[in-house]
């Protein structure tokens, strides 16, 4: 499998690893096919991503991706970051191979359920809309068009 040198670096070199403590939102998805698990951590400020961790046991994809969205979502606003897809994360790194697309999905998927943890918790509506992670019938290694 061949991976871009962006995929690579923030594999070798990934942004934003850790937890944060007291975080103002938790987004924990797991892909029970290949064994990738990840958690994103946010704190939120006028409704801002402040910051944004992860950790991420998985395939040097899931690693990239989690990277990759986290240096995205830094300072969106809530609504801009439900809005990343899995294209925008594979398009940041320079492409992933398809059969690797689903970490892409893994990522968007967690920064989503980070955002409507921090909105369930403060009392207000979730924006996320639907988690592919939460669908029963939900395969990861079959591409849907964006």
């Amino acid at each position: 499998m061949i991976y871009s040198e962006k995929v690579m670096d923030h594999f070798a070199n990934p942004r934003n690893v850790g937890v944060i403590e007291d975080a103002d939102g938790v987004g924990e998805v797991g892909n029970p096919v290949c064994g990738d698990v990840m958690k994103i951590t946010i704190t939120v400020d006028d409704d801002r991503i402040d910051d944004i961790k992860f950790q991420t046991l998985g395939c040097g994809a899931a690693i990239a991706t989690s990277s990759i969205v986290t240096e995205m979502a830094k300072g969106m606003t809530l609504e801009q970051a439900v809005d990343i897809t899995k294209k925008d994360v594979a398009d940041a790194l320079g492409g992933l191979p398809p059969a690797k697309m689903h970490c892409s999905i893994l990522a968007t998927d967690g920064l989503k359920k980070a955002v409507d943890d921090y909105l369930v918790r403060n009392g207000r509506e979730p924006i996320a809309g639907p988690i592919a992670h939460d669908d029963p019938d939900f395969d990861p290694h079959e591409e849907a068009e964006e």
